[in-house]
């Protein structure tokens, strides 16, 4: 397998440049796409999957349900099926788009499409990335905030989530 190219982009998502993986990973002046799944059940809790502990971000951390690099010359839309189908195996066909938002750390820094999608199961979850994954309750992730437990950037998309709810007066579901 080659390396994972990835597009190099703006604060407005125009495409700048492109670079291995591994040359934007660890360089957090090199702005990437990632699209991002929250995927929730229909008692409002929130589907988080647990990292491996391999993985060089957030290792062993709890994280949003879906989330990956936006591939070269790959749309959103696309980016999305294919990291829900790998991840947990999951076609996230009515998937609502969400809100865009840049977040850095000291690692990386990334513009993130963060879309919903209501989802019961059954799920099929990639084990070389994910050593688990299950449903949480608002409240219990509300609980674990600032305590290590979750992804700095999963405390940072579930603020936004939130935001999203207050402003949209539901969470994404045609049902709400």
């Amino acid at each position: 397998m080659g390396k994972e190219i990835l597009e190099i982009v703006n604060e407005k998502g125009e495409v700048l440049d492109q670079a291995p993986r591994d040359a934007i990973h660890g360089n957090n002046s090199l702005l990437h796409r990632v699209v991002h799944v929250v995927v929730r059940n229909g008692s409002g809790d929130i589907l988080l999957q647990k990292r491996s502990a391999s993985k060089d971000v957030a290792p062993g951390r709890w994280d949003t349900s879906v989330g990956g690099h936006v591939a070269l010359g790959e749309t959103l839309g696309e980016a999305l099926q294919r990291e829900a189908q790998e991840e947990i195996g999951v076609a996230c066909e009515k998937a609502v788009f969400m809100y865009t938002y840049i977040h850095r750390n000291a690692y990386e820094s990334e513009i993130v499409s963060t879309y919903g999608c209501l989802y019961e199961g059954p799920f099929t979850l990639n084990k070389e990335e994910i050593d688990e994954i299950r449903f949480w309750s608002l409240e219990e992730i509300k609980n674990s905030l600032g305590k290590d437990i979750l992804s700095d950037n999963f405390e940072d998309e579930f603020k936004r989530t939130l935001q999203y709810k207050q402003q949209e007066g539901r969470l994404f579901s045609i049902r709400d």
